[in-house]
């Protein structure tokens, strides 16, 4: 007799994934639609990006001279924006950990402060304190210090709560304090977390720093502002050429320091 033959049982059809398609096509659409996206237009002012882009293929080198201070400030703000956002960031972490601190109220509060401070663009952030203590890199390093702590202080908190529960109970059965059980159980399990963070943020902020002298927060950006208002692409070329290198120093430094670390 034959052997009976296998089939594979039939999938259902799935509408879920079906109507959700649907929906997100539906809002792509929209979307375009709202903002006057006009395809067509594009296409037919391509010439116009390759005339900008033919004179950035021609640099200013002597303009590389003027670069340097722009550039080494805005790796100090970066440095130090980074640095302090970081540390404010570190014990806050700590505070809305909900396997530290109990309080759900405390640290739901917490948690909503700290949403509403990811949640403000780094722009809109350079922009008051441009307006506050006035054109420079310290509205620059106040601006990034935030973005730091909202951004590291999410990433850190939520690497707390996902450590081995084990040490903490010990811990707490042997009588040690809020104090004891953070320093003995949980840094030395997130220490290289924070470090790896820290080095994520970095690479951010100083991309995020060239940007910042759009408004008058300091550093490279500023030059930058002023040669595309000066329509200087050959310029812009020699200023994208060298935060390019710069970010790729960093990024090659944060990748082998977090393989020794992790």
């Amino acid at each position: 007799m034959a052997a009976p033959q296998m089939t594979l049982p039939k999938k259902p059809f799935g509408w879920e994934k079906l109507i959700v398609t649907i929906l997100m096509i539906a809002g792509i659409l929209w979307s375009a639609g709202e903002t006057d996206v006009n395809i067509p237009m594009f296409f037919a002012n391509f010439d116009q990006f390759m005339k900008i882009f033919d004179q950035m293929m021609s640099p200013d080198w002597s303009y590389t001279s003027y670069v340097i201070a722009p550039l080494i400030e805005t790796i100090k703000m970066a440095v130090i924006g980074t640095t302090i956002g970081a540390l404010v960031a570190a014990p806050y972490a700590f505070l809305v950990s909900r396997n530290i601190i109990q309080n759900r109220f405390v640290t739901g509060i917490l948690r909503f402060i700290l949403n509403i401070i990811r949640t403000i663009p780094d722009l809109l952030l350079a922009a008051l304190f441009v307006a506050v203590v006035g054109i420079g890199p310290v509205a620059g390093i106040i601006t990034l210090a935030i973005f730091t702590f909202g951004m590291v202080g999410k990433l850190f908190y939520e690497a707390v709560e996902t450590i081995d529960e084990g040490p903490i109970e010990a811990l707490t059965a042997s009588g040690a304090n809020k104090w004891e059980i953070v320093r003995y159980a949980v840094i030395p399990q997130v220490s290289s977390y924070f470090v790896s963070y820290f080095l994520y943020a970095f690479e951010i902020n100083v991309r995020a720093s060239t940007v910042l002298g759009y408004v008058g927060a300091g550093g490279i950006g500023v030059f930058l502002q002023q040669a595309l208002g000066q329509f200087r692409y050959d310029r812009v070329s020699i200023m994208v050429l060298v935060i390019f290198a710069v970010v790729l120093v960093i990024d090659y430094v944060s990748l082998k320091t977090r393989e020794v670390l992790m």
